[in-house]
């Protein structure tokens, strides 16, 4: 699933950027990071692009 942020920018995150979700855990999208880190963050942080 691809995902775009739509929340404010962070230095793990870049605004309007669109991020593949790797896995959904317990309802979070794992996401990798700029860090090339992936971290998990919450589904309203973003919106569906790609199902």
């Amino acid at each position: 699933m691809k995902v775009k942020y739509i929340g404010k920018p962070l230095v793990a995150l870049e605004a309007n950027k669109n991020y593949d979700v790797l896995s959904v855990e317990n309802g979070w999208y794992r996401i990798m990071t700029e860090l090339d880190e992936d971290y998990l963050f919450p589904p309203e942080a973003f919106e569906i692009v790609e199902n």
